[in-house]
């Protein structure tokens, strides 16, 4: 489909959102409007405040705190991912005997450990790293794993056979086996990471995006609760859009879809 085409398609389906919201409240069609309104605001009155939100300067500021935390978690996440994956995919005794603690430390609910992460680091911005990298490491790590183990024996045979090392076949065999599962993770991982910061901001913070909406919803503040997760849509879009950007160029020689022979 032609980029444009779709492009138009997208905005032409969050239009038709945005008009279904406006009419659902300024026009008396589920009950009184004033009611309607208190709990779900207008999409005028959202973007007036998301546009004059935009227009001051602590809106940055409180962005930039959520970037920082998000690079953080993402960064630490991922390299740790990254390791342990690789590590435990090459060693079955080290996989077996700790596969049951990776699946218990994965399934404890994030909103659990937030609190306890803030005991020990702190409200600063460590605490949301710490939250941010628990969701971004298990993304990572299982990938990773499963990209390493998905390598044919055969070619690991062959490469055996030719005589080449460990180093030879972790750099010319395992590792491209991995990558593609290891940027599908990642690409997935940084939403992940935002996630955790905006959590980590909303349970316990004095600054970002999700201290921002907590603030605005402890007032019953709805159209203010609306612009901040309006703003951070934007925020997740313009993210996704750069490691979209990235992936594409560092995974160029990857066949596309329709133009195998």
């Amino acid at each position: 489909m032609n980029r444009l085409v779709l492009l138009a398609l997208q905005i032409g389906v969050g239009l038709v959102g945005l008009g279904i919201w406006h009419v659902l409240t300024v026009y008396p069609v589920l009950g009184e409007t004033r009611q309607i309104q208190f709990f779900f605001s207008t999409p005028g009155a959202v973007l007036a405040r998301a546009w004059a939100e935009l227009l001051t300067p602590e809106i940055w500021g409180h962005l930039w705190i959520t970037l920082q935390e998000t690079v953080l978690a993402f960064v630490f996440g991922a390299a740790g991912g990254i390791a342990f994956g690789f590590l435990f995919a090459r060693n079955a005794l080290l996989a077996a005997v700790f596969d049951p603690y990776i699946k218990a430390a994965n399934a404890l609910p994030r909103v659990v450990l937030a609190p306890i992460f803030a005991l020990w680091f702190g409200l600063g911005i460590w605490s949301k790293v710490a939250l941010g990298f628990t969701l971004v490491f298990f993304i990572v790590f299982f990938n990773v794993y499963q990209g390493v183990r998905e390598v044919s024996p055969v070619v690991l045979n062959n490469a055996r056979m030719l005589g080449m090392s460990e180093r030879g076949l972790l750099r010319h065999v395992y590792w491209p086996s991995a990558l593609t599962w290891m940027f599908s993770s990642l690409h997935t991982a940084v939403g992940f990471a935002l996630v955790g910061a905006v959590v980590g901001e909303y349970l316990g913070s004095s600054a970002g995006l999700g201290y921002k909406i907590h603030e605005a919803e402890s007032v019953f503040d709805v159209t203010g609760v609306f612009a901040g997760m309006l703003i951070l849509t934007v925020f997740v879009i313009v993210i996704d859009t750069l490691v979209t950007l990235i992936e594409n160029r560092l995974l160029v020689w990857r066949p596309q879809a329709g133009n195998q022979g």
